[in-house]
C-alpha cells in the first residue's frame, strides 16, 4: 500500500514540476504586463518539438536543447512585439482573446513546420528504473524535478540579486514608478515574454522523453499550468510553484486511487474550487484588480 502511494507521489511530483514551470510563466507575464497568456502551453510544445526534430535530424542533444530554447524565446518576443504590444491599451478580455488567437496560430504553424505525428526524445541518462521502498522512479523523472528546482533557484537569484531582475520586480509592483526612475518598461515586457517562453521550453524539453510531444501537446499542459497559477495566487511565483505541485500530486492520487478517467478533470475542478471559495488563491493578494 505504501509502495503504491509512493509511486503515485513520484508521478505527481514529476507532473507537478512541469505545471510549476508553466505556472511561473503565467506569473511572470501577469506581473509585468497584467496579461494572462493563454499561449504559454505552446512554448512548452515548441521546446519539445524543436528539440525532438533536431535530434531526429542528427543534431546532438547538447546542441539541440539550447537552440530550441532560443527558438522558443524568439517566438515569445515576437508574440509580445506584434500581438500584445499593439493592444496595450485594450481591455483585459480583448488581450486574453489575442493570446488565445496566438495559441491557435502557433499550433497551426507547428503543423506546417513539423507535422501531426508524435515525436520523442531519448531519456537523458538511460531508462533503468530506480527502486525506492518498493516503488520505481525513472531517471528522467529526476531530471524533470532537478531541472525545475535549478530553474526555480536561478529565478530567485535573478529577481533578487540582479539589477534587471529587480527592475522587472519594480515594474510588477508599480509600472509608473519604475518608468519615473528610469526603468525601460518596454524592454522589461519583452524580457518577461522571453523568460516565460524559456520556462515553457525547458519544461517541454525535459518532459518529452516521458510523455512524447506533438503540435497539440501544449494545450493541456498550459491549462494545468494556469490552474497551478490560479491556485497559488495569480502573479505569485511561490504560489505557482506550490500550486503546480498540488495539482500534480492531486492528479496522480485521483488517477491512482479513483480512476485515470479523472486525471485531466482534476485541474479544472481545482480552478472551479478556487474561483468559488478562494478567488485570490493560496498566496494571492486580496482585491486583485484584473484577473
Amino acid at each position: 500500500m505504501f509502495a503504491a502511494f509512493l509511486q503515485y507521489l513520484f508521478s505527481g511530483l514529476t507532473s507537478g514540476a512541469i505545471y510549476a514551470l508553466a505556472g511561473l510563466g503565467f506569473a511572470i507575464i501577469y506581473n509585468a504586463s497584467h496579461v494572462i497568456n493563454f499561449a504559454q502551453g505552446e512554448f512548452i510544445m515548441i521546446g519539445g518539438m524543436a528539440t525532438a526534430t533536431m535530434v531526429a535530424a542528427g543534431v546532438p542533444l547538447y546542441l539541440a536543447i539550447p537552440l530550441a530554447m532560443v527558438a522558443s524565446m524568439l517566438v515569445g518576443v515576437a508574440m509580445e512585439k506584434f500581438a500584445v504590444e499593439p493592444a496595450r491599451n485594450a481591455d483585459v478580455v480583448t488581450i486574453i482573446i489575442i493570446t488565445i488567437g496566438a495559441s491557435i496560430f502557433m499550433r497551426g504553424a507547428a503543423q506546417i513546420i513539423w507535422d501531426k505525428e508524435f515525436h520523442s526524445l531519448p531519456a537523458f541518462s538511460g531508462e533503468t528504473p530506480i527502486a525506492v521502498m518498493g516503488a520505481t522512479l525513472m531517471p528522467q523523472s529526476l531530471w524533470v524535478i532537478g531541472v525545475a528546482a535549478v530553474v526555480i533557484v536561478g529565478l530567485w537569484y535573478f529577481f533578487n540579486r540582479t539589477m534587471f531582475g529587480k527592475a522587472m520586480l519594480g515594474t510588477s509592483h508599480n509600472r509608473l514608478a519604475a518608468q519615473l526612475v528610469g526603468v525601460a518598461v518596454k524592454k522589461v515586457l519583452l524580457a518577461s515574454f522571453a523568460l516565460s517562453a524559456l520556462l515553457g521550453a525547458v519544461g517541454g524539453i525535459v518532459v518529452t522523453p516521458i510523455t512524447f510531444t506533438n503540435y497539440e501537446a501544449g494545450i493541456m499542459l498550459g491549462l494545468k499550468g494556469f490552474s497551478a497559477a490560479v491556485l497559488g495566487g495569480l502573479g505569485n511565483g511561490t504560489g505557482a510553484i506550490v500550486g503546480g505541485l498540488i495539482v500534480g500530486i492531486a492528479e496522480a492520487m485521483a488517477s491512482g486511487y479513483l480512476s485515470s478517467a479523472y486525471k485531466d478533470a482534476i485541474a479544472f475542478i481545482i480552478i472551479l474550487f478556487v474561483l468559488f471559495f478562494m478567488p485570490s488563491g493560496l498566496f494571492g493578494k486580496r482585491g486583485t484588480d484584473r484577473v
